[in-house]
């Protein structure tokens, strides 16, 4: 273990699956979430679906290992033989499966199916239809861009350019079914004391999000550098705006700074009495 207040080294995390690899993505990264002060090289590896191919990743977790770090491996792999072949001495394998399968055939008294993949099937076709009916809504309400249907979203997320409203709005669409719009903040919107014009009369569902200046100015130099809208200052000031404009509408707003996308979500969904 590392000495407190050391640097620490980035390890290597792998995330395989038979199938998509997002639920060993998944699983796997909320589990190494645990230790924030770690660093990870993240490898997600889909359809590991023979021994064959099982093999050929194996060389890749040898080579982390021939590097002398110890590479952990997080697994969704079913197939006995193939998590066989991805448990190289001197790496960790962390099944995210077995003990939990082996306890639900106990429990429901059957065994589990063999077949490749199923773990990721659409076993509920009306919530699978769901998620994709929030996705459609969620591209065409992204950043203000359609004023229709707004009665009948969940979640209005308004906030300034860069603090994180698409990939919120589409992680509460995709793993929650949820129908959420968004909209950015600009100068315009600030000299009124209501809120922006197609979102005023649905101001119950708005949800507002902020962030740290330096942060802001930080993202949007990456996409407009040395402009007036990735300065200090503007980003100073619409945030403050922002967050004045939130007060006296009585908009419940979180600082995304600090957050992640998963844990945004979380506190929408417990603020505005969100159920998926």
């Amino acid at each position: 273990m590392a000495a407190s207040g050391a640097p620490s080294l980035p390890r290597t995390a792998f995330f395989i699956s038979d199938s998509t690899g997002i639920t060993a993505e998944t699983l796997g990264s909320a589990l190494l979430a645990n230790f924030p002060g770690m660093l990870f090289v993240r490898h997600t590896i889909p359809f590991v679906d023979s021994v064959n191919g099982a093999i050929a990743v194996s060389l890749d977790i040898q080579r982390v290992i021939d590097s002398g770090a110890q590479p952990v491996v997080f697994t969704t792999v079913k197939s006995a033989d193939i998590r066989s072949a991805l448990d190289v001495p001197g790496s960790v394998l962390v099944d995210l499966l077995s003990g939990h399968l082996t306890e639900l055939e106990v429990a429901l008294g059957t065994s589990r199916s063999e077949q490749l993949g199923q773990f990721h099937g659409v076993g509920d076709i009306d919530r699978y239809f769901a998620r994709m009916r929030a996705v459609e809504y969620a591209i065409e309400h992204d950043d203000g861009q359609s004023g229709r249907a707004l009665d009948i979203a969940d979640v209005i997320i308004i906030a300034p350019s860069r603090c994180g409203k698409t990939p919120t709005t589409m992680y509460l669409a995709l793993q929650y079914g949820l129908l959420v719009a968004n909209y950015p903040l600009t100068d315009d919107d600030f000299p009124t004391d209501g809120l922006p014009g197609s979102v005023n009369r649905h101001a119950a569902k708005c949800f507002g999000l902020t962030t740290n200046p330096l942060r802001l100015s930080q993202v949007r130099h990456e996409r407009r550098p040395n402009s007036v809208y990735s300065s200090l200052a503007q980003c100073t000031l619409e945030l403050r705006r922002a967050e004045d404009l939130y007060r006296r509408n009585r908009v419940p707003f979180l600082n995304s700074s600090t957050k992640s996308v998963e844990e945004m979500s979380a506190v929408i969904m417990q603020s505005m009495r969100l159920r998926s």
